[in-house]
C-alpha cells in the first residue's frame, strides 16, 4: 500500500466515523468537536485531490469560525439533557421512517445513472503547467466569471441587509445616540451661562 492510498484511507475512514459521530453523540459539545474533526478530515481529501485551496477555505472558514461559533453557542447555552433525551426517543420512530424514505430514493437514484459520454471530461478543468491551483482559480473567478461572482457577492450582500431588517427591534425604554441631531445643534444653545451669587449655590 502506498502512502497516498494510506492517506486517502485514513482521512476517509476519519470522516466517516466522525459524521457517525455527529449524528449519534448525546453531548452537544461532543457531536460539534467530532464536526471539527469531520471538516479536518474532508480538507485532508482535498489536499490528496490537489485541491489545497479549496482545503485550507473548509478549515478558516468552516473550522475556524462556523464550527468555532457553534461551539461556543452550545457552551453557552443552559441546555437540558434530560428533556433532550426525552424529546429524542419522542421523535425516533419519526425520523426512523424519515431516514429509511432518503435511503430509498438514494438507492434508486444511484441505481438508475448511467454517465453520459464525454461526462467525465468535463468534470476536470483545464490545467496549465506551472500554474498552482489557486492562482488558477483565481484567474478563472475574477476574469471567466467575474459578473457571476460580483451578482453573488450582490446578493449575499443584501440579504446581510435583510436579515438585519427583519431582526432590528426599537425599543422605546432605550436610549439611543441621535447624530443628526448632535451635529446640526445650535452652538449658541448647547451652553447656558448661569450667574451663580456667592454662598446661594446652584
Amino acid at each position: 500500500m502506498t502512502v497516498f492510498a494510506f492517506a486517502f484511507y485514513l482521512f476517509a475512514l476519519s470522516a466517516v466515523v466522525a459524521g457517525f459521530m455527529v449524528v449519534v453523540s448525546k453531548n452537544p459539545v461532543h457531536s460539534v468537536l467530532w464536526l471539527i474533526l469531520a471538516f479536518l478530515s474532508a480538507s485532508g481529501l482535498f489536499v490528496l485531490l490537489g485541491a489545497e485551496f479549496v482545503a485550507m477555505l473548509l478549515i478558516i472558514v468552516y473550522v475556524g469560525a462556523v464550527a468555532v461559533l457553534f461551539l461556543f453557542v452550545v457552551m453557552m447555552l443552559d441546555v437540558d439533557f434530560a428533556e433532550l433525551k426525552g424529546e429524542l426517543a419522542r421523535y425516533m420512530p419519526l425520523g426512523l421512517l424519515i431516514g429509511v424514505v432518503m435511503l430509498l430514493q438514494l438507492g434508486v437514484a444511484f441505481g438508475t445513472w448511467k454517465a453520459a459520454e464525454g461526462a467525465q471530461a468535463l468534470r476536470m478543468a483545464p490545467v496549465t503547467e506551472g500554474v498552482e491551483n489557486t492562482k488558477a482559480l483565481g484567474l478563472l473567478i475574477y476574469d471567466q466569471y467575474l459578473y457571476l461572482f460580483q451578482a453573488a457577492g450582490l446578493i449575499l450582500l443584501v440579504a446581510m441587509i435583510g436579515a438585519i431588517l427583519l431582526t432590528l427591534r426599537h425599543r422605546k425604554d432605550v436610549k439611543r445616540q441621535n447624530v443628526f441631531a448632535q451635529m446640526h445643534r445650535d452652538p449658541a444653545k448647547a451652553m447656558e451661562m448661569v450667574d451663580v451669587k456667592p454662598g446661594q449655590g446652584l
